[in-house]
């Protein structure tokens, strides 16, 4: 996965391992085994290393992982008195918990 990325941006940025190495200031040999699929660097280096290149590593949430689907269905049959009573209760029970923090 890393491999694949570094190799890309390096080479859209028409910089070699030792060019980059010296922009990163990451040793080539590490360079060498990040796009050899023999180290999986840390965030804090990957993103130095292509901010070396000319680009920005970002995160960004998949759409669509880690929502419960079946408990949106649940709620939307649910009128809209109902999801507001409920609305109401949640909001309740997280100030109670806010307070004893």
């Amino acid at each position: 996965m890393y491999a694949d990325l570094l190799f890309v941006v390096r080479r859209s940025a028409g910089l070699s391992q030792r060019e980059l190495a010296r922009r990163a200031r990451v040793p080539q040999p590490t360079i060498a085994a990040i796009e050899a699929g023999r180290r999986d660097p840390r965030v804090g280096p990957l993103a130095k290393l292509v901010d070396g290149c000319g680009w920005e590593l970002t995160m960004v949430r998949q759409k669509g992982k880690g929502i419960d689907r079946a408990q949106i269905r649940r709620l939307l049959k649910l009128t809209p008195a109902e999801r507001l009573r409920r609305g109401v209760a949640e909001a309740d029970r997280r100030m109670v918990v806010d307070r004893r923090r």
